[in-house]
């Protein structure tokens, strides 16, 4: 199978107000978007598991994006599109109103102590970012090993009237890992998942 050249699968978005065509040219396929990618594990084998879909990948991270594409390139993988952005940025204005159909937000920093808290990536406001870039019936799906931070994200999703509970969203996915969760299921740590549907306009 031919490969993509690692240059054209990786956008540098950081610093721009550009709002992005997140099908890259391919006009019809579902798009699920993992923010905060890291070394890929979960991103890569989203893209394998998903060869019908696109699969975008978010990071601030430069070096750990190149890696990504390097592995890949090697797979062959003609379904995956990395996006070097902020993930407020992302959500904000660079991707279009309803045009995603999973975000996967797994593992995120919790910022455990409180002078730092204001750091979490999970608060009203970004939340409701997310929501607009969600498709009618679209899929949030969040993760934490950090139990105060699940409680919180529960508690803001709850308060708002944008998402519902949809446990069985993410079947078709669940036994793919990210390499935070491999490293705390070694530890003996659980990993909880939540995931959610955007919930109907109201009329």
């Amino acid at each position: 199978m031919p490969t993509q050249n690692i240059s054209d699968r990786l956008h540098t978005l950081t610093g721009t107000y550009q709002v992005i065509d997140p099908r890259f040219g391919r006009p019809t396929c579902p798009i699920e978007l993992d923010m905060g990618c890291g070394k890929g594990r979960f991103t890569l084998a989203l893209a394998d598991r998903h060869p019908d879909r696109l699969i975008l990948g978010s990071d601030i991270m430069l070096g750990r994006l190149r890696k990504v594409a390097v592995k890949a390139d090697r797979r062959g993988l003609r379904n995956l599109e990395l996006l070097r952005a902020s993930n407020l940025e992302l959500a904000g204005y660079q991707i279009p109103d309803a045009s995603v159909r999973r975000v996967h937000l797994l593992c995120p920093d919790p910022w455990p102590k409180a002078r730092h808290r204001h750091n979490r990536f999970v608060t009203t406001d970004f939340l409701t970012r997310l929501a607009r870039i969600l498709e009618p019936d679209g899929i949030l799906h969040l993760a934490t090993d950090h139990l105060p931070y699940l409680d919180d994200i529960r508690r803001i999703v709850a308060d708002l009237p944008l998402f519902c509970p949809a446990p069985a969203a993410c079947d078709d996915i669940r036994d793919i890992k990210t390499d935070f969760e491999l490293l705390w299921e070694a530890e003996g740590r659980t990993v909880p998942h939540l995931v959610f549907v955007r919930a109907p306009s109201p009329a």
